[in-house]
C-alpha cells in the first residue's frame, strides 16, 4: 500500500473504524472499508487506472484523493447515510449469534433410573439438535465410568432416529467418586451429561443426573 488513512469514529455508544488504502500501482484503486466490532458493513472502491496513466498523474494527487475519499466516508457516517447499511450488518450479526447460541447437539439418557441392574450397564441414549430439537442420526457416542480401574470406553452410533445403545458389565471400581460419563460428538459439535453414583453396590440405581 502507498499510502492509507485509519480514523476511529464514534457513533453514539458505537465505534466505527474507517481505513482508506491506496492498493498500489498493481492494483489502481482507492478502497475504503468501515468496520464495527471487527466485521465489515460498508465498503467503497474507486478505479484510478485512467488517472495512473494520465499526463495528470502524481503521487501529491493521489494522496489528496485517498484523503478526500477518506473524508467523504466519515462525512456520510457522521450524517448517518450509512445507518441502514449498520442496522442491517447488527441484525446479520444478532441473527448469527442466536443461531450459535441454539446449535449443537444435545446427549440424553432415556432410561436414567435403570440403567445399572445386576452389575450390567444397559444405557439408551438419544441425541438431537439444540436448535430443532430433530434427531441427530450418525452421531457418535461413547460411555464410560469414570473411576472405575479400567476406564474403558464403549461406544456407539445414533440411527436414523438419532438413538443408540450401549451395554457393557459394570467394570471393577475405584475408590474414587463415581460417574457414568457419555459423550456425543457429531461433525464439530460435542455435548457430555454424566451421572454420579452413590455406592459402588452393583444393584444400587445412580442417583439423578448432575
Amino acid at each position: 500500500m502507498s499510502s492509507g488513512f485509519n480514523t476511529d469514529v464514534k457513533l453514539g455508544d458505537r465505534v466505527l473504524h474507517v481505513q482508506t488504502e491506496d492498493r498500489g500501482p498493481n492494483h489502481p484503486s482507492i478502497d475504503t472499508v468501515v468496520y464495527q466490532n471487527g466485521r465489515i458493513f460498508h465498503r467503497k472502491a474507486s478505479n484510478y487506472e485512467q488517472f495512473a496513466a494520465s499526463p495528470e498523474f502524481s503521487s501529491e494527487e493521489l494522496h489528496r484523493r485517498v484523503a478526500e475519499q477518506h473524508k467523504t466516508v466519515i462525512e456520510s457516517i457522521r450524517a448517518g447515510e450509512l445507518d441502514a447499511e449498520l442496522a442491517a450488518a447488527e441484525a446479520e450479526t444478532n441473527a448469527a449469534a442466536a443461531a450459535a447460541k441454539t446449535a449443537g447437539i444435545q446427549v440424553q439418557l432415556l432410561n436414567p433410573s435403570s440403567w445399572l441392574s445386576a452389575g450390567h450397564v444397559a444405557l439408551d441414549v438419544e441425541v438431537s439438535r439444540r436448535g430443532d430439537k430433530q434427531p441427530q442420526g450418525g452421531a457418535q457416542v461413547e460411555a464410560l465410568i469414570e473411576g472405575s480401574l479400567g476406564g474403558e470406553r464403549h461406544a456407539g452410533v445414533c440411527d436414523e432416529q438419532g438413538r443408540v445403545k450401549i451395554k457393557f458389565p459394570l467394570p471393577p471400581l475405584g475408590k474414587n467418586d463415581l460417574a457414568l460419563v457419555i459423550h456425543a460428538k457429531a461433525d464439530t459439535w460435542k455435548d457430555e451429561i454424566r451421572f454420579s453414583m452413590r455406592t459402588r453396590a452393583k444393584n444400587t440405581p445412580p442417583a439423578n443426573p448432575q
